[in-house]
């Protein structure tokens, strides 16, 4: 799976972006979408607007850790793993018993969205299992992406030479489109466009930068680790009736 976000959508975390960047336009006339499609002619491509894209394929993938797309009321939502507690997320969130794993997450966003009763933390912390996932809301501009606390399914992260956030679950296509800028991305962490990324196992806590150095000696991008020194400010997540959007106060 890909997706490219415009910088203006998902701004991409302090360090990231490696000094000896290599990185080609990821996200100009949809470059690295047709790399990803010639790979994979199989492939869905979501043309986001000026936002972005995303694409999946089904191709070569692990069937213990399948991928997932669905789309519900302009939230688009790539998904890939498992979860072990579909039962008891199906009701937590009133959802019928055909609903999946890409179902679930797209309702725990609208939960957070629109009358969360605690924060996107908690949210992701009550997810168990194998995953990631990669959620985009085109009605409020706002992206939201996560991986299991064990890294358990492949994904990366980089910047491309715009400084637009590139995602795969694909080594080789997260390089391509980020050269340097490439990195796994952080096991037990979530990104919201607002917030940027977060810890969801030490929410308190800020996330520092650890400078990649590859086999030639040379800086390519950060890896993040909590910083156990540094505390964030605490405070709910204020909503004003049933409408209210937590992503314009996380």
């Amino acid at each position: 799976m890909l997706a490219v976000f415009d910088k203006s959508v998902a701004k991409s975390p302090e360090g990231l972006q490696s000094p000896n960047n290599e990185a080609v336009y990821a996200l100009k006339d949809g470059f690295l979408a047709n790399h990803f499609s010639s790979l994979h002619p199989s492939s869905v491509t979501v043309n986001l607007g000026l936002s972005g894209y995303l694409a999946y394929s089904l191709d070569k993938q692990n069937p213990l850790l399948p991928r997932l797309f669905a789309v519900v009321d302009d939230i688009f939502c790539l998904f890939q793993g498992h979860i072990e507690n579909v039962a008891i997320l199906k009701q937590q969130y009133g959802l019928n018993k055909t609903a999946n794993e890409v179902s679930i997450v797209i309702e725990a966003y609208r939960t957070l969205r629109d009358r969360g009763p605690y924060p996107a933390d908690q949210v992701v912390r009550d997810i168990q299992g194998k995953f990631v996932f990669i959620l985009f809301d085109s009605s409020s501009k706002t992206t939201f992406l996560a991986a299991d606390a064990d890294g358990s399914v492949p994904f990366f992260w980089g910047t491309d030479c715009e400084g637009h956030l590139v995602l795969s679950d694909d080594s080789e296509i997260a390089k391509k489109g980020c050269g340097k800028s490439f990195a796994p991305f952080p096991k037990g962490c979530f990104f919201t466009t607002s917030g940027g990324l977060r810890s969801y196992e030490h929410p308190l806590n800020e996330l520092k930068p650890v400078p990649r150095v590859d086999s030639s000696g040379q800086v390519c991008g950060s890896t993040y680790k909590v910083d156990v020194e540094s505390r964030k400010e605490t405070g709910g997540m204020p909503r004003v009736g049933s409408a209210a959007n937590w992503s314009s106060h996380y």
